[in-house]
């Protein structure tokens, strides 16, 4: 039976176990919340050293986690056994497991919950393991994928309001795109934040820009702006307050972020003239962004905007030793703003 994580996080609310859960994907922050719901809802605090069970996928084999699973519990409803990384377990999909795996999974132990935590990949549906997974009445698969850009300001404003707070739109906004589509760290920046608001104060910009280390007047976004704005002044103050902070603004993420938003661009210019608000979203431009990629659409042509993303993917290859020579971080951040400011083409960069 396949389940989305709010289906099943609403049947633990209820004390509607399955048997078996097999929690695959790649996106790791449902599977994790999923695993945690379950570890924390079936068994009281008492039971748990008796009848809850956890094993790591590199330590053990099928033939182990069926053994944990066939166990009865000790004076309680339940035994739990948790699977952690099962994308380890070696003989998970062997032939020689098949038959223990299939029967058990066809009439597994009603007093055992079995959660497998499968990350980073899926199974094989087209297989048979795979297979009965999706049909066998007793287990639970969910498939946990990736959001998209677009998809984080909804996910962040609807984890916000499960903790009974309030997040400002400008906030989501810095947010999703500081951090970008991890959600783990996400969540815990928002954790971090809701314990220095005030019940009914909602997290605004100041707040972000204060608890999570983004300076209000020298950071990637004042560059970006600068760049579009075609600042040069602006633009050297914030390399040079980079360049004597390296620690709190690392080159990687700067290029992430600056590569996001001019493939963002390039989608703005290949949508044509005067794209929907709703398109605009659905390319991960947030209302509060539009004016300032349509002035980039103004300043950077289709092909200069082809240019730059190929020159931000060669300050990227020179932020891992290619072609680089001495150059450091700073300097080689330093060079890519000086090309985006500079009309060069391409080929005479090398």
């Amino acid at each position: 039976m396949t389940q989305d994580a709010d289906a099943i996080l609403k049947q633990v609310q209820q004390r509607q176990f399955q048997p078996v859960y097999f929690l695959q994907g790649e996106e790791p922050y449902f599977i994790d919340t999923v695993a945690d719901a379950l570890e924390n809802a079936v068994l009281p605090e008492s039971e748990r050293s008796f009848n809850q069970t956890v094993l790591y996928g590199k330590d053990t084999d099928a033939a182990g986690i069926l053994g944990q699973a066939k166990r009865f519990p000790m004076m309680s409803d339940y035994s739990v056994v948790i699977v952690k990384e099962a994308q380890a377990v070696a003989d998970l999909e062997s032939e020689k497991a098949w038959p223990f795996l299939e029967a058990y999974l066809k009439n597994p132990l009603a007093s055992t919950v079995l959660v497998l935590c499968y990350k980073h990949k899926t199974l094989d549906s087209r297989k048979k393991l795979g297979k009965l997974l999706a049909t066998a009445p007793g287990v639970a698969l969910m498939t946990s994928k990736k959001l998209y850009d677009s998809q984080i300001p909804q996910w962040l404003g609807g984890y916000v309001r499960s903790r009974k707070q309030q997040i400002t739109p400008g906030a989501t906004a810095l947010l999703a795109e500081y951090i970008g589509a991890d959600l783990g760290r996400l969540a815990n920046e928002v954790n971090k934040l809701l314990l220095n608001v005030k019940p009914g104060q909602a997290i605004d910009e100041d707040l972000v820009q204060r608890m999570v280390g983004i300076s209000k007047d020298y950071n990637i976004f004042e560059l970006q702006r600068a760049l579009v704005q075609r600042d040069v002044l602006k633009a050297n103050r914030i390399l040079t307050h980079f360049a004597a902070n390296p620690k709190a603004n690392p080159l990687i993420p700067n290029l992430t972020l600056l590569f996001n938003f001019f493939t963002r661009l390039l989608m703005l210019h290949q949508a044509g003239p005067n794209p929907s608000d709703a398109d605009m979203q659905k390319m991960g431009i947030n209302k509060f962004a539009q004016k300032e990629y349509q002035l980039a659409q103004r300043q950077f042509s289709p092909e200069r905007t082809i240019d730059l993303i190929h020159l931000i993917r060669r300050a990227d290859a020179q932020s891992k030793g290619i072609e680089s020579g001495s150059m450091d971080e700073g300097e080689i951040l330093r060079e890519l703003v000086w090309l985006i400011l500079h009309p060069v083409p391409v080929a005479a960069v090398g």
